[in-house]
């Protein structure tokens, strides 16, 4: 255990005045409250000090009536962008990590978290789309602001992109943009500046991007606004500056099971049966890293589907790259996806 998280530690039989000392020890606006084996029963803040000397509490009183017992922590398995979704969700500042006995070996910290990692990407979440396939479900709400797991698909897009260091996120909105957009606003609450790309038609999962105010001057992120993902975004984008290409497709594999033998057939004779075989394709998985110059092949303000400037790109000989994903990812298209999105996510 770090020195740095032992200061903050205070014993549940302390005073009041012991707290406050382990406040101003470990400089963190918390104090880790733990019983004699060292397991962590609640926290203190300086706001909850604050309260009980405000009812009347001495610097000697005991400390327990004001502990916060139903605290917010992590495992030590718990990966940083899965952490800032948390603390963002729940507005709080500090999350400790427990082990597998309730013991207290680290804190995560917010302004830590975000600020550990800025990068100059810009990343563009394409979220204009009306959702039709997913029927009535869509018809007072637009389908990146369905829920999963208590939050809208979009602001789990918007922090975990946040948790690997974009600060600047364009939305392209056109179907019930203003429901995004009162959500979002300009992007405080989220920890990063948000924009709009408005689309005054649909233009595809491409055309929005000849909206653009500018061109970026680094390697654009793009992804579609319907992925319930944990996906390693540092990964995808080592992977693009690496291999050099002007675009990159993130891709996962898609198997298939044929519930039929199927047969090879050459002259009219059976050659080879295969029963029941496991087909194996890989998909598009909704997210593209693109170099500036590659944006220049997309029309202005026209409906253009963002499979049509790959197709571009290797007509001109120019590199598309394939990045397969491997966390997990659902592509919230049907209702069926929803279903196990809702069920399968946390």
């Amino acid at each position: 255990m770090s020195r740095s998280l032992e200061t903050c530690k205070v014993p549940i039989g302390g005073t009041v005045m012991d707290a406050l000392c382990a406040l101003d020890r470990g400089a963190v606006e918390i104090a880790l409250v733990v019983d004699a084996a060292g397991r962590m029963v609640g926290t203190l803040t300086d706001g909850d000090i604050r309260r009980a000397l405000l009812k009347g509490a001495a610097m000697q009183s005991p400390l327990a009536p004001h502990v916060q017992r139903n605290f917010t922590w992590v495992g030590p398995g718990e990966c940083r962008a899965d952490v800032l979704d948390l603390m963002q969700a729940r507005t709080i500042q500090q999350v400790p990590v427990l082990d597998a006995d309730g013991k207290p070996i680290g804190l995560h910290l917010i302004h830590e978290l975000v600020g550990a990692l800025t990068r100059p990407n810009w990343a563009v979440i394409m979220a204009g789309g009306k959702g039709s396939r997913l029927g009535g479900i869509t018809q007072h709400v637009p389908k990146p602001m369905l829920p999963v797991a208590g939050r809208p698909i979009l602001e789990r897009l918007v922090l975990h992109l946040v948790g690997f260091g974009f600060r600047r996120i364009y939305l392209s909105v056109n179907y019930m943009a203003h429901v995004i957009e009162e959500h979002f606003g300009a992007g405080e609450r989220f920890g990063c500046e948000i924009r709009y790309l408005r689309e005054e038609k649909p233009l595809g999962t491409g055309g929005s991007l000849s909206l653009l105010p500018e061109i970026p001057t680094d390697s654009l992120l793009v992804l579609n606004g319907d992925l319930v993902t944990q996906a390693d975004i540092g990964a995808l984008l080592r992977f693009h500056e690496y291999g050099g290409y002007q675009c990159t497709v993130a891709v996962r594999q898609y198997c298939h099971a044929v519930p039929f033998g199927c047969l090879r057939v050459e002259d009219g004779m059976i050659v080879e049966i295969e029963e029941k075989p496991l087909i194996t394709r890989l998909i598009n998985a909704g997210m593209y890293v693109m170099e500036p110059a590659a944006l220049s092949l997309i029309p202005i303000n026209q409906e253009f589907p963002i499979t049509e400037l790959l197709g571009r790109l290797l007509q001109e000989a120019q590199p598309v790259g394939a990045f397969e994903l491997m966390g997990d990812w659902i592509d919230v298209g049907l209702p069926e996806q929803l279903k196990v999105a809702r069920h399968g996510w946390t």
